[in-house]
């Protein structure tokens, strides 16, 4: 499925992560060593840009961080990002240059690239999002199936066993998500897509498209 390969997905000059996703073909086989690169790249940071906080953590001496923020280790926050009051950032998280984690957003296991905004009670787990996606308010990632079982992502007929059970979402460049709606785990959204408010979405959606429900699917104009 070439629509769901990083070079379809993402532009990587948009990201520190770019080492990381270059090494690998399917977005999703870089959950895995989030933390590790993180503690790799993140010793190796400029300190008149970076400041070291608590235990494998960077911030930017640019970025804002409320004070009821909880952050735990490894992560790093790029230049002006904006971490709100009382956001939840779990561990192994990188967060963007000008990115923005919202009230009561909840990070574990992600990669934000720049200018990604999740700024409103979202949930993003086990997910990579692209440069400038949004999520709007309520919108989550559901990253691991009721039963348990590991994640297939599927595009009609087409599938790919990942051999993982925890995986979100992978969100192309410039994603728009509507408030409210569920990721289920193992959605593949391509570049500059729409989802609709209140919209579950399973599988792959292709790049350039507004996603009405699972059956309506329409090409942008």
């Amino acid at each position: 499925m070439e629509e769901c390969k990083v070079c379809n997905l993402y532009n990587l000059e948009e990201t520190i992560a770019k080492n990381l996703l270059e090494t690998v073909e399917y977005p999703w086989e870089a959950l895995a060593n989030i933390g590790d690169y993180i503690v790799e790249i993140g010793n190796k940071l400029d300190s008149n840009q970076y400041e070291k906080k608590g235990e494998d953590i960077w911030i930017a001496k640019t970025a804002k961080v409320m004070p009821s923020a909880y952050i735990h280790g490894p992560a790093i926050i790029g230049e002006n990002a904006e971490v709100r009051h009382c956001a939840f950032i779990r561990g192994k998280a990188i967060i963007g240059d000008n990115a923005v984690v919202g009230n009561s957003t909840e990070l574990k296991n992600v990669i934000l690239f720049n200018g990604v905004q999740v700024p409103h009670y979202n949930y993003v787990g086990d997910s990579i999002l692209g440069y400038k996606a949004h999520m709007g308010a309520g919108s989550i990632t559901s990253n691991v199936k009721s039963d348990k079982k590991l994640i297939v992502v599927k595009n009609g007929k087409d599938k790919i066993e990942t051999g993982i059970k925890k995986f979100g979402a992978m969100l192309g460049d410039g994603v728009e998500i509507g408030c409210g709606t569920v990721l289920n785990p193992g959605s593949v959204v391509g570049k500059n897509a729409s989802i609709y408010p209140l919209s579950s979405v399973r599988g792959v959606v292709p790049e350039n498209s507004i996603y009405k429900n699972q059956n309506e699917i329409v090409k942008k104009r």
